[in-house]
């Protein structure tokens, strides 16, 4: 099992494995960076046309009235052109922005379902979440705009640099003297926000995983009248948060006033010996006029890096966050096109010296060797603990086991593609999961493409119609989020209508009927022994009137099969089974 990290990659490289992963950021690229060029190179017309109308449409005195005109209109014919490359660049930029955001947001929705149930349940789900929501929000806030603003200002300074030089060696040199200590200080500067905004994304998953959680949990909140116990828990994690990004806020806030700092001494620099060079006759007026538009060119881009920087170091981290989920092996991985694919027909299933230990814990289960022939059915029982869950995970490969092999008609698990194997095995579990939708939706959701009449064929035989019939709605009653319009009895049949809908070779049921009352369970256990009938089946349950219909019973103790045998026979010898009975056989008697 291995856990969900977030690499201390440095941002270069975080941005560069980003990139490989999301490759649709770089399709037309090439064509996108000629008209932001193109954009950049329009906004020195003005200075341009400034110094040229100054030298010489107003030289001699008497202004030369063709040539001014002609430089305005020439200047408002390129700003013209310089706002439509503009927008084709943001519009080219913005698509391929999304199309590259979609992919890594599929990606890293695939990839979560890939990781094993163990590896999910290092970080709460709606941690989880944020990594693929809100730290892809952040990345894609920084693409949008920063992304476009370092492009335009990297160009920008560029030309800027350039033009001042052809117009004043000496006054680009004063320019540069006074920024150089600011860029040198940057990269360290860099280090402090990336830090700051990592911790940020980490507090914002943090409270939006105590958000996500009371809500979920509202009913039991109400139940146990823990209201102010919550919300004090989520105004913690809200104030972290708020905390987190005032931090982070007050380092981006500190270069603010030193850019101005920087910009006006600059400025004050270039009039001072401008106007020097002008008395010398080296500089035209001009051109010192020009220099001053171009030092604004200049100045703007490093006056808004701190905001570029903001949002480049919120991204970075978001991105960090991503990447820590799509670089996390999926240590349960499907062998893909390489993989086996079975047959269907009776399905055959063997444990061989299988162990399994969680993280961190002792072992839980222990050299498990067991074979369960086609078209049996088993009953595992055990007190709670002693491995019988664990069993069901490994059957169904939601966990792999961390010693021996489990086979499925001779096959390593592991060798089976998860296409073939989610075909012939299916579990119901414990909870009896609805998604939101109607009854019909959920119960189709293992067979896609089957009718209501085939569903309404397979409530039959399972003894359902007359419960469907009674719903206010039928088969398009809605089931609302988690199920939660029906009762936990309600959801668990629509759990095992949707399991035999989906016909298995091998159904496992994992104490299936544990939340449904007597009448309905008596109901059920004649409904399921036609189910089952004709597979293999494996329940695992709490209520031993489920063993007593099984062929064969397995008996777990402390991670170990300590009995193997038919009701009769468990039940008239000494044993966990017949103390397991004894003890059920009372309890229902007095209830």
């Amino acid at each position: 099992m291995t856990t969900l990290r977030v690499e201390d990659r440095s941002a270069l490289g975080t941005l560069r494995r980003g990139l490989e992963l999301s490759p649709e950021f770089r399709v037309g690229l090439p064509v996108t960076l000629l008209l932001a060029v193109l954009a950049t190179v329009g906004k020195i017309i003005v200075p341009v046309a400034v110094q040229q109308v100054i030298d010489r449409g107003l030289k001699g005195g008497a202004p030369d009235i063709p040539f001014i005109r002609d430089a305005v209109v020439l200047c408002a014919v390129a700003v013209m052109l310089t706002a439509l490359c503009g927008y084709l660049m943001n519009v080219r930029l913005y698509r391929s922005t999304e199309s590259g955001l979609a992919g890594l947001r599929g990606k890293g929705f695939r990839h979560v379902h890939d990781l094993s149930v163990l590896t999910q349940n290092t970080e709460r789900r709606g941690a989880l979440v944020s990594r693929i929501t809100g730290d892809v929000d952040q990345i894609s806030t920084f693409m949008q705009w920063g992304g476009l603003m370092v492009i335009v200002s990297v160009g920008q300074l560029f030309i800027a640099s350039v033009l001042m030089a052809v117009y004043s060696w000496q006054l680009t040199l004063v320019v540069w003297a006074c920024f150089i200590p600011l860029l040198v200080a940057l990269p360290r500067f860099q280090r402090w926000v990336a830090r700051a905004y990592t911790r940020v994304r980490e507090r914002a998953g943090d409270m939006l995983g105590a958000i996500s959680e009371s809500v979920v949990g509202s009913a039991v909140i109400r139940a146990y009248g823990s209201e102010d116990r919550t919300a004090r828990r989520i105004d913690e994690a809200v104030d972290a948060h708020r905390a987190a990004q005032t931090r982070a806020q007050k380092i981006i806030a500190f270069t603010f006033p030193i850019t101005e700092l920087v910009g006006a001494v600059a400025i004050a620099g270039v009039v001072v010996i401008g106007v020097g060079l002008g008395v010398g006759g080296e500089l035209s007026a001009g051109r010192l006029v020009a220099f001053l538009f171009l030092i604004t060119l200049f100045i703007s881009p490093l006056q808004t890096a701190t905001e570029v920087l903001n949002d480049a170091q919120n991204a970075v981290a978001g991105w960090r966050r991503v990447l820590g989920v799509l670089d996390t092996p999926a240590d349960v991985a499907d062998p893909g096109p390489d993989g086996v694919v079975l047959p269907r027909g009776p399905i055959t299933v063997s444990f061989q010296d299988v162990g399994f230990a969680y993280p961190g814990g002792p072992p839980v289960l222990h050299e498990v060797s067991l074979d369960i022939a086609p078209r049996t059915r088993i009953a595992v029982v055990g007190e709670t603990g002693s491995g019988k869950t664990t069993f069901a995970k490994l059957l169904t490969r939601l966990m792999d086991p961390t010693e021996g092999r489990v086979l499925v008609d001779g096959v390593d698990l592991r060798e089976i593609r998860f296409s073939s194997l989610r075909d012939r095995i299916v579990m119901v579990p414990q909870d009896g999961f609805l998604f939101d939708g109607t009854l019909a939706d959920n119960i189709r959701y293992g067979r896609p493409g089957a009718s209501d009449d085939q569903i309404t064929a397979a409530l039959d035989e399972l003894g359902l119609s007359d419960w469907v019939a009674g719903l206010a709605a039928g088969l398009a009653t809605p089931v609302g989020q988690r199920g939660e319009s029906l009762s936990a009895g309600e959801r668990q049949l629509v759990a095992l209508a949707r399991a035999y809908l989906a016909d298995p070779d091998l159904l496992l049921l994992d104490e299936a009927t544990s939340a449904v009352d007597p009448a309905t369970e008596v109901r059920l256990a004649r409904a399921l022994d036609g189910v089952t009938r004709g597979r293999t089946a494996v329940s695992i349950a709490h209520r031993l009137s489920t063993a007593e219909a099984a062929d064969e019973i397995l008996v777990f103790e402390h991670g170990r099969v300590v009995q193997r045998g038919p009701h009769a026979a468990l039940a008239a010898a000494e044993g966990v089974y017949a103390d397991l009975y004894a003890s059920w056989s009372s309890s229902s008697k007095t209830s």
